[in-house]
């Protein structure tokens, strides 16, 4: 999440103290290891609580710094109006008359902390961080709670459901070759450490799914958009997605011209055809096919990728690219996977301004198209 200038009302009568919180903030920053971005303030001064009051009706403000001793409204009756509304910030009282007494009253109408006057700009710095992380994790919250919570349990049960059911079957095939229990032959075992590989495999690509999910909808991706060999890039996913077409027996057949060279990020179309060969795989048949293609003409790049399996219906298609949705029936229940990969799909494709077509019949198979313009 890119993080906008957090804004900082200086409310003191002084205006050297004024000045000089504004001076110390200027080139300040503040970074935490759990964010990409760090936090930057702009500074708003008002002399008096009765101008700091009439800023926040025009101004959105993060942090107040509040003097308390002021001319008219004094700083406690301007936090105690501040308590009876609902403004979405915090409050650090900066006084030179500190007392036991007013520090209880302070905190009992909302002031996060209490910094006493003369201080150093270290003690604000200190402060500062302090405060801004506060403010950070309260709206994270409340945003959770707010918005979050369906996401949260989509999230919450697919990753508990995902990676429960491959480490018990792991840890199961663990302690039978701990016991020995097929005796002390190695090669009696291969059985299970293959299957052990495989859904380690499968906890590792769900996992891949999530960061890539998180990066795109964070905006913090950087993209590297450069002159790309779509043809180098397509043969290596075919080749990560061989294996698993060798077990099923599913050929996959690549029909596209020699030089296909797209204005893209490499690591964006890595993610489209991974996810679109191994879907055409893991939904096809024993004994099906896959058939790739790829052109490059009348100003759009075109990529399909087709399969001989089992398809869907028309209801599907609609939820197809929702986040965490898999096609639920008989025939799905034993195939594996997180429900992001096509809505990853989509996201990129939305990015390059494009567009994913989708035909699809029951046990016939399905085509996905992606048409990205120049």
């Amino acid at each position: 999440m890119i993080m906008d200038k957090l804004k900082v009302l200086v409310v003191d009568d002084e205006p050297g103290i004024r000045s000089e919180i504004s001076r110390i903030l200027k080139n300040y920053s503040i970074g935490y290891p759990f964010l990409d971005e760090d936090f930057q303030f702009d500074t708003i001064e008002a002399e008096t609580g009765e101008k700091a009051l009439e800023i926040l009706d025009s101004n959105k403000v993060d942090i107040i710094l509040l003097d308390n001793k002021l001319p008219g409204m004094n700083g406690i009756e301007v936090l105690d109006y501040l308590s009876k509304h609902d403004f979405d910030l915090e409050v650090m009282m900066i006084t030179s008359y500190a007392s036991l007494d007013l520090a209880v009253k302070a905190t009992d109408f909302g002031a996060f902390n209490f910094v006493p006057k003369p201080f150093t700009p270290q003690e604000l710095k200190a402060a500062m961080e302090s405060i801004t992380k506060h403010l950070y994790l309260k709206r994270m919250t409340r945003n959770l709670r707010e918005e979050g919570k369906h996401i949260r349990f989509q999230f919450l049960s697919v990753l508990s459901h995902e990676l429960k059911s491959p480490i018990n079957a792991v840890e199961g095939y663990l302690r039978i070759m701990e016991e020995r229990q097929a005796g002390n032959d190695m090669e009696s075992y291969n059985v299970m450490i293959d299957r052990s590989l495989e859904r380690l495999k499968g906890m590792r690509n769900l996992i891949m799914d999530l960061l890539d999910l998180t990066r795109l909808e964070s905006g913090k991706k950087q993209r590297d958009i450069r002159k790309t060999d779509l043809l180098e890039i397509v043969k290596m996913a075919k080749d990560t997605i061989e294996p698993m077409a060798i077990q099923k027996n599913v050929k996959i057949y690549l029909d596209t011209d020699e030089n296909i060279f797209w204005q893209a990020d490499a690591g964006e179309m890595e993610i489209i055809f991974n996810n679109l060969i191994s879907n055409a795989v893991k939904y096809n048949r024993e004994n099906g096919e896959v058939h790739i293609g790829i052109r490059n003409g009348q100003g759009q790049l075109k990529i399909s990728v087709e399969d001989s399996g089992i398809g869907m219906e028309e209801e599907d298609k609609k939820i197809l690219f929702q986040e965490f949705v898999r096609i639920k029936n008989e025939k799905t229940q034993h195939i594996t996977g997180s429900g992001l990969g096509l809505s990853i799909v989509k996201k990129i494709v939305d990015q390059y301004s494009g567009e994913i077509q989708i035909e699809s019949t029951p046990e016939v198979g399905s085509k996905f198209t992606v048409i990205l313009p120049a």
